[in-house]
């Protein structure tokens, strides 16, 4: 099948088989079948079928855990080092999980839901986070522990 290239705004009334390769700018709506390779920039709205790997945020010492990753890999180098994280948006999901030992940190996010801090002192340990209308609400910890 040879390949046709577009310039300008495309309508199909149909939909498109086969690669897509190249940006789109612009809202999809209806379903997308195979993989997307890159960034997604926006909201995604629907369901997800198969994998998906979170950007990720090295966080190594004391500071803020960012927004704008959906996983934070935390390197600890000292005892209770202060981590900081701000108000999200609605239903957002945030991963942190300690994957190098060289002390602890303890968590305290800006607005929080049953609990004050987190803290993390093994490798291994780990908490998932929903940010609601109410604040920051714990669905999962391991090893970690709330207070």
């Amino acid at each position: 099948m040879a390949s046709t290239t577009f310039s300008g705004p495309v309508t199909s009334t149909n939909g498109f088989i086969g690669a897509v390769t190249g940006n789109v700018t612009g809202n999809i709506t209806g379903n997308v079948t195979g993989n997307v390779t890159g960034n997604v920039t926006g909201n995604v709205t629907g369901n997800v079928t198969g994998d998906i790997f979170a950007t990720n945020q090295a966080l190594s010492g004391a500071g803020a855990v960012n927004l704008t990753d959906m996983l934070t890999s935390l390197t600890t180098t000292g005892a209770a080092q202060a981590l900081t994280l701000a108000n999200g948006t609605a239903n957002q999901i945030k991963i942190i999980s300690h994957v190098v030992d060289g002390g602890s940190a303890v968590l305290t996010p800006t607005t929080k839901i049953g609990f004050t801090t987190i803290t993390f002192t093994n490798v291994g340990d780990s908490a998932t986070l929903i940010y609601t209308v109410s604040g920051w609400a714990i669905t999962g910890i391991s090893g970690a522990v709330a207070a």
